[in-house]
C-alpha cells in the first residue's frame, strides 16, 4: 500500500533553531537548510550545524523539484568566505559542508569563491574536515580544478535524478555533464573523496534508478546519498510515489555491490545530512 505524504512529514520544532539561525543572520549568511526547506533542520540547527549556501541566495538554473529561489542574481559577495569561516568558528563545527546556487552569470561559476572559503576556514584554525558540494560549473575543466586545488576532504556532485527525467526537472542542467564532473575530479586527483547523491519520487524506475547508480559508481566515487523527494512547496513538482523504509533498505543492499565505501539511504537522508559519517 502507497504511503501518504503527511506520513514523512518530519516535524519541525522552530525554538530548536534560534541560536544557529541568529549566528547565520549575524554574519548575513545564507544555509541550504533553510532555503530549500529541509525536513532535518530542526536536528541539524539543534547541534549547531548547517550547509552553507554561498553565492547569495538565486539560482540560475530552473530545477522543478527545488525550493531555492530562482532569477537574477546579486552581484558577489566578497567577503562572504571570512563570514563563513567566522559561523564555522562560532557554531564549534567539526565538520563543514559549503554548497551554493548555480552561477550560470559568473564567468567561472563560482569556483573561486569555492576556493577562498576554503582557504579562509582553514587560515581560521579549523582543523576539521570539509565538504564542497559544487554546480557542474558547465563542465569546464579549469573550474573543477581550481576546487579540486583547495584540497577539500570530500567534492560533492549530485545527479538528484535519472537521465530520462533531466529535460523535465533539469531542463538547464545535462545528465552526462555531471557524471563527467565526477570523473574529471578523480582524474585531476585520483586519491580526492567523491560523494553524489540521488533522490526517489520523481517518477523513475528501478532499473534507471540502478543504472544511474553504476554511472555513479563508474566514476570511482566512494560515498552516494539515497532519500525520498519531498515536495518543499505546493508549487513544486509533485512526489509520484513514496517510498517505504524497507525499499530503501534494499536500494542500499543492492547499491554497495557497485563498490561504494559508504552509503546513506533513508526518507530524510540528504547528501549534506550527517555528512561526517561517510568519512
Amino acid at each position: 500500500m502507497p504511503m501518504r505524504g503527511n506520513y514523512y512529514r518530519k516535524k519541525i520544532v522552530l525554538s530548536e533553531t534560534g541560536e544557529t539561525k541568529r549566528i547565520l543572520r549575524g554574519l548575513k549568511l545564507h544555509s541550504v537548510c533553510e532555503e530549500s526547506r529541509c525536513p532535518n533542520i530542526s536536528e541539524c540547527f539543534k547541534k549547531k550545524t548547517t550547509t552553507f549556501l554561498i553565492l547569495g541566495d538565486t539560482c540560475t538554473r530552473n530545477c522543478l523539484f527545488c525550493s531555492v529561489k530562482k532569477g537574477k542574481p546579486a552581484t558577489l559577495d566578497e567577503e562572504e568566505p571570512c563570514r563563513v569561516a567566522e559561523a564555522v568558528k562560532m557554531l564549534g563545527m567539526g565538520y563543514v559542508v559549503v554548497t551554493s546556487v548555480t552561477r550560470d552569470d559568473l564567468r567561472d561559476g563560482g569556483a573561486e569563491m569555492f576556493r577562498r572559503t576554503v582557504e579562509e576556514i582553514r587560515n581560521a584554525g579549523f582543523t576539521g574536515k570539509i565538504e564542497v558540494l559544487i554546480p557542474d560549473f558547465n563542465g569546464d575543466e579549469r573550474f573543477i580544478e581550481k576546487v579540486v586545488r583547495s584540497s577539500p576532504d570530500v567534492i560533492s556532485h549530485n545527479m538528484e535524478t535519472v537521465a530520462r527525467l533531466y529535460p523535465v526537472l533539469r531542463s538547464k542542467s545535462c545528465y552526462s555533464r555531471s557524471i563527467n564532473v565526477l570523473k574529471k575530479i578523480k582524474e585531476l586527483n585520483p586519491r580526492q573523496k567523491i560523494k553524489s547523491g540521488i533522490m526517489l519520487g520523481l517518477g523513475e524506475t528501478e532499473d534507471e534508478v540502478f543504472a544511474t547508480i553504476e554511472d555513479i559508481a563508474s566514476t570511482n566515487c566512494e560515498f552516494l546519498s539515497i532519500g525520498q523527494y519531498l515536495a518543499p512547496l505546493k508549487v513544486s513538482y509533485p512526489v509520484q510515489r513514496y517510498f517505504s523504509d524497507e525499499e530503501f533498505g534494499y536500494f542500499k543492499e543492492r547499491a554497495y555491490s557497485y563498490g561504494f565505501k559508504h552509503i546513506e539511504s533513508g526518507v530524510y537522508v540528504r547528501t549534506s545530512y550527517n555528512a561526517a559519517l561517510y568519512l
